[in-house]
């Protein structure tokens, strides 16, 4: 139990508690003890606390006014919220915030509790100078046992690092630890922002230091779902993790191999297998087939009940691998907008995959094509606000010049067949071009002077809707005339645009607040092959997201591959770089 007083104070306090009966107060006792107060105790114990009070403001308001603090170093640890921790002090007249006429107060007690917590969030506890003000607490601690004098400097240090460590550690709850654009210049956050030095006032206020900061954390049950499988893999860590599943041929229904019982320890340890079988029998059985397929389920692989390269090779993924992937997307869930929308559209590009959203409950959900590794669909949010009927496609001048050049050089009947138009010029000075009349084998993506435009129809690599929510990098939500790609398990393959399965049913469920345009009436309006542009009623907000890890609905952890080489990067920030965040 610590012990939160001055050392003058605990001698005035025993030494004067037999003047305060009960029952018995008097006016003269009143008297005599102010008397005692003032001119009687030698080491005029508030005098001294007062004046120690003030030595600390004096030495806030020094470090504070003139910057001393951005360069400040507690023991070689620097101050890492030289902005926003000056503006703290100078809202509350530069009063210390930890400390007050009696010492250290019970708040550092809450605080060091919850930054010792900060694991339990994807972060580390370490980054919030948790050594150091452990160091000092401890220091202070006992000169107040031992009735040392107390240093200013020192009780000025703690209350630095304290007030660092929540302005710090409650930022990177608010909007995560890492700037997303310094690890990958395609990620474009919608962060949430807060006046953290209020945040931090209205904290030590209500004296709820832990509370504060929890409510910091992202308010989304996807948040707090992979926190609780955060939890549990730390726990299947401690117990030793799983066993490595040897090499071998492929394992599939009917087969018995040695190496069975061990892909039934791997299935257990993930819930995977929840029946109590003979751990030791070598026979693959009808129990481990079904295990095998929500374990390839719950990994984004081929469900096929077998044990092949790929399914190995995701069971033998260590523990402690998975745990830093889930810590890595918890943080990718600090960077999402404070309000994702009533109805809300999320594009998840690791997992290719489109969901829409109505109050938390998902309401469609279809596979979806999404950009290669060289032209990888960038992350942002923005709204969906109109979508075309049977468009035309106005070619990007980097997919006419490095992709349909060379097919034109191929197959000079190219351009007629998948019904593309030649056009030189723009505006009033626009003309179609005949393609025979080009020299294509002259012609280079440096020299190329044609946009490419593709008319409407089945052929129409847009297919027959486009969904668009206008950005800066264009890219929109398609149809497609490729069907086949949505039978493939990993479907990387646009330019950087989203392909869906189900864009009449997207239509019909984005149109719903208009009771003219049922499926009915879009299927006739894709029938008449007409361009037409509709205005969604309401305005969409859709979030194109990579998560490699999440809970589904039915509680069960997803991992899926890293198919941008997105995560190491970002561990790799989250692991060494400094806990200092771009706003503080």
């Amino acid at each position: 139990m610590h012990q939160y007083r001055f050392h003058q104070c605990n001698y005035f306090n025993r030494c004067s508690l037999g003047f305060y009966q009960p029952f018995v107060i008097i006016y003269s006792t009143l008297v005599l003890g102010l008397f005692l107060l003032y001119f009687i105790l030698p080491s005029g114990a508030f005098a001294e606390n007062r004046s120690i009070m003030d030595e600390i403001q004096n030495q806030l308001r020094s470090r504070c006014e003139t910057n001393a603090v951005a360069t400040y170093k507690i023991n070689h640890e620097p101050i890492y919220a030289s902005a926003a921790l000056p503006v703290f002090y100078e809202r509350r007249a530069f009063k210390p915030a930890w400390i007050d006429e009696n010492g250290p107060t019970p708040l550092i007690e809450q605080l060091i509790t919850a930054i010792g917590k900060a694991d339990e969030e994807g972060l580390h506890p370490v980054d919030y100078h948790l050594v150091q003000i452990n160091n000092i607490f401890g220091n202070i601690e006992h000169d107040q046992l031992n009735f040392a004098p107390l240093d200013p400097g020192q009780l000025t240090d703690l209350d630095l690092l304290l007030t660092d460590a929540f302005l710090v550690y409650g930022a990177h709850l608010v909007k995560g630890k890492i700037n997303p654009a310094t690890t990958d210049t395609e990620w474009f956050a919608n962060l949430r922002e807060m006046d953290m030095p209020r945040v931090l006032e209205d904290a030590i206020t209500a004296r709820r230091i832990p509370e504060s900061l929890r409510n910091l954390c992202p308010r989304y049950d996807g948040y707090f779902k992979l926190r609780d499988a955060l939890t549990d893999y730390r726990r299947i860590f401690v117990q030793g993790g799983w066993p490595a599943v040897p090499s071998g041929p492929i394992l599939e229904l009917g087969d018995s191999s040695p190496r069975v019982p061990k892909i039934r320890e791997r299935l257990m340890a993930t819930d995977d297998l929840t029946s109590d079988p003979d751990v030791s029998d070598d026979y693959f059985d009808q129990a481990l087939e079904e295990a095998v397929k929500l374990f390839q389920h719950r990994n984004g692989l081929d469900v096929d009940g077998i044990v092949g390269p790929d399914t190995l090779n995701q069971m033998n993924i260590r523990i402690s691998d998975r745990i830093q992937q889930i810590e890595i997307n918890m943080e990718r869930w600090r960077w999402l907008p404070q309000d994702l929308g009533k109805r809300h559209i999320i594009v998840n590009i690791a997992d290719f995959n489109l969901a829409v959203f109505d109050t938390g409950t998902e309401i469609l959900d279809m596979k979806a094509v999404v950009g290669k590794a060289y032209r990888r669909t960038p992350v942002f949010s923005d709204k969906m606000t109109y979508m075309v009927i049977n468009p035309y496609w106005e070619i990007p001048p980097k997919i006419a010049e490095e992709d349909i050049l060379p097919h034109v050089k191929l197959d000079p009947d190219y351009l007629n067949r998948m019904h593309i138009k030649v056009i030189s010029g723009w505006g009033e000075n626009m003309q179609i071009v005949t393609p025979e009349d080009v020299q294509w084998r002259s012609l280079t993506p440096r020299n190329f002077p044609y946009h490419l435009r593709q008319d409407p129809g089945p052929w129409n690599l847009l297919g027959q809707i486009k969904f668009m929510l206008p950005n800066p990098f264009n890219v929109y939500i398609h149809d497609t005339p490729s069907r086949d790609l949505f039978a493939k398990t990993s479907r990387s393959f646009s330019s950087g645009c989203i392909r869906i399965e189900k864009p009449i049913e997207l239509a019909e469920l984005v149109l719903s607040g208009n009771p003219k345009w049922t499926r009915d009436q879009i299927l006739l309006a894709i029938a008449s092959g007409e361009e037409q542009t509709v205005s969604l009623p309401t305005p969409i907000p859709v979030h194109i997201l990579y998560w490699t890890a999440w809970v589904s609905a039915d509680g069960k952890i997803q991992f899926r591959n890293d198919i941008y080489e997105r995560d190491a990067k970002l561990l790799g920030a989250m692991e060494f770089q400094n806990p200092v965040d771009r706003t503080l």
